[in-house]
C-alpha cells in the first residue's frame, strides 16, 4: 500500500475541528464511527466492544478516540501488507471462538464483538471481505436457555424499598418494553383508557416518541395506577408535574437533612435514564436475594434482569393473543406482512384485555380484578334472568289474552 504525504493525510480526515458554533465536525475516523450510532445504549455497548478490539491489537493511544484514529492510520497509511488487517480480524475472531469454547461467552455474543469493527470500517471506507472473515463464526443457538421470572419473584422485587420500583417493574412487565425506552418516556406518553361505565381498562403507552422506531402499546390498569401514584407522590413534594415530566427521575431530599451532593431537591428533577433503571433493578434483585452473586462455576443467572420482563410479557401473551398483535405491541417488525396486516387500536386493545389479569402482579390487585369480574358475571346472569322473566311474563300475558279471547267467543256462541 502506498504511503501518503502529510497533506494527503489531512485529506483522509485524521484531524478534528469545530465550526463557528462550537459544534464538533465529523472530520476524523472515530467521529465518523460515532456519527453512525444514534442510540445511546447501542453507542455505549459498541464503544466497549470496539475498545476490547483496540486493546487486543495493542494500538497506542491515550483513549479510545486516539486509538481508533491510530488504527485507521495504520490500516490506510502504514500497512505494507494488504492482507494484514483481514488476517488480524480472523485471528481476533479465532481468539473469541476460544472464549466460546471455554464458555466465557456464547456464540451469539461473539457476533457482537465484530459488529462495531465492521461499522468502523464501513464508515471509513476500509474495504474488508467480510464473507471470508465471518466464515468461521459458530452458529448461535436459536434461543437462550434462560427462563422468565415467575410472578412470585416479580412480586418479591416489588417489595424492594424504593418507591420507583413498583411503577418501573409493573410498566415493563405489562408492556414488554426494552430498557432503552426509558430514555424517551414522559408523562404525556401515558394515557388512561376507560370503559363507557368509567371503569379503568388499561393505559396506552407511546414508546420511542419522535423516533423512527416509535410505536404504541398498552399497560395494565395496575401499572397505570402505580405510575399515577408515583407522579402524585412527586407532586406532593413540590415538583411541577406536566406532560413534559420524565416518567422516571432521580430521588430527592425528603427532609431537611443533608444527604450529600448526590441527592437533589424535588423541584429539580433529573431524568433517570436506562442505565439508572438497570442499576436499580439489579440492586433490587440482589437485595431481595432473587439473583445472588454468581458462584465460581456459574456463567449466567437463570433469567435476565431487564430482558426477563420482556420475555415474561411475550410468554404470557402467547397463551391467548394473536401472534401478529403481540409482535406489533412489542415494537417488532412484521416484515412484508405489516404492509397488509393493519389492526385498529380498538382491535389491539380488545385482544390485549384478554391477558390483563395474567399480566397483573400484585395479589390484592388480582383479587380486586377477580371480584370485579365476578360482579360483572353476576350482573350478566341477573340481567339474563330479568330478560327471561320479562319474556315469561309476556308469554303468560299472551296466553291470558288468548284465553280471554276464546272465552269471549264461547260466550258469544252460547248466547246465540
Amino acid at each position: 500500500m502506498l504511503k501518503e504525504s502529510a497533506t494527503e493525510l489531512n485529506k483522509t480526515g485524521l484531524t478534528s475541528e469545530k465550526d463557528d458554533k462550537n459544534v464538533t465536525k465529523v472530520t476524523n475516523p472515530y467521529s465518523r464511527f460515532l456519527y453512525a450510532i444514534s442510540n445511546k445504549e447501542t453507542l455505549d455497548y459498541y464503544q466497549r466492544k470496539f475498545k476490547f478490539f483496540l486493546d487486543y491489537l495493542e494500538i497506542d493511544g491515550a483513549d479510545i478516540s486516539e486509538q481508533a484514529n491510530n488504527l485507521y492510520k495504520k490500516i490506510k497509511l502504514e500497512a505494507t501488507d494488504s492482507d494484514w488487517f483481514r488476517d488480524t480480524l480472523i485471528n481476533y475472531i479465532t481468539y473469541q471462538k476460544s472464549r466460546v469454547t471455554g464458555k466465557q461467552i456464547t456464540a451469539g455474543t461473539l457476533r457482537n464483538y465484530y459488529k462495531p469493527i465492521k461499522l468502523f470500517c464501513d464508515m471509513n471506507d476500509i474495504l474488508v471481505n467480510w464473507k471470508i472473515v465471518t466464515r468461521g463464526l459458530p452458529s448461535p443457538k436459536r434461543a437462550g436457555q434462560d427462563r422468565t421470572p415467575t410472578v412470585d419473584e416479580i412480586h418479591l422485587i416489588l417489595e424492594f424499598g424504593d418507591v420507583r420500583i413498583k411503577p418501573i417493574v409493573l410498566l415493563m412487565v405489562s408492556s414488554g418494553i426494552r430498557v432503552g425506552a426509558w430514555n424517551y418516556l414522559k408523562w404525556k406518553h401515558v394515557t388512561p383508557l376507560y370503559a363507557p361505565n368509567n371503569v379503568l381498562l388499561a393505559g396506552k403507552l407511546i414508546v420511542y416518541a419522535g423516533e423512527p422506531e416509535e410505536y404504541f402499546t398498552f399497560i395494565t390498569s395496575e401499572a397505570y395506577i402505580a405510575l399515577k401514584k408515583w407522579m402524585d407522590f412527586r407532586k406532593s413534594y413540590g415538583e411541577q408535574i406536566s406532560g413534559e415530566s420524565w416518567l422516571m427521575r432521580d430521588m430527592w431530599r425528603t427532609t431537611d437533612m443533608d444527604y450529600g451532593a448526590k441527592t437533589g431537591m424535588a423541584h429539580q428533577p433529573i431524568q433517570l435514564q436506562a442505565g439508572g433503571v438497570r442499576s436499580l433493578i439489579h440492586r433490587a434483585l440482589f437485595k431481595q436475594n432473587i439473583r445472588p452473586v454468581l458462584q465460581k462455576d456459574q456463567k449466567r443467572h437463570e433469567f435476565k434482569a431487564l430482558h426477563g420482563f420482556r420475555k415474561f410479557y411475550k410468554t404470557v401473551c402467547e397463551q391467548v393473543m394473536m401472534p401478529g398483535n403481540i409482535e406489533l405491541l412489542m415494537g417488532h417488525n412484521l416484515g412484508i406482512s405489516q404492509s397488509y396486516y393493519k389492526p385498529t387500536e380498538a382491535q389491539l386493545l380488545d385482544n390485549f384485555l384478554l391477558v390483563v389479569n395474567d399480566l397483573t402482579i400484585e395479589k390484592a390487585f388480582r383479587l380486586k380484578q377477580q371480584v370485579t369480574i365476578l360482579q360483572e358475571e353476576r350482573d350478566e346472569v341477573l340481567n339474563d334472568l330479568r330478560v327471561k322473566d320479562k319474556m315469561k311474563d309476556e308469554v303468560i300475558s299472551g296466553i291470558s289474552d288468548q284465553l280471554m279471547t276464546i272465552t269471549r267467543k264461547l260466550n258469544e256462541l252460547e248466547n246465540r
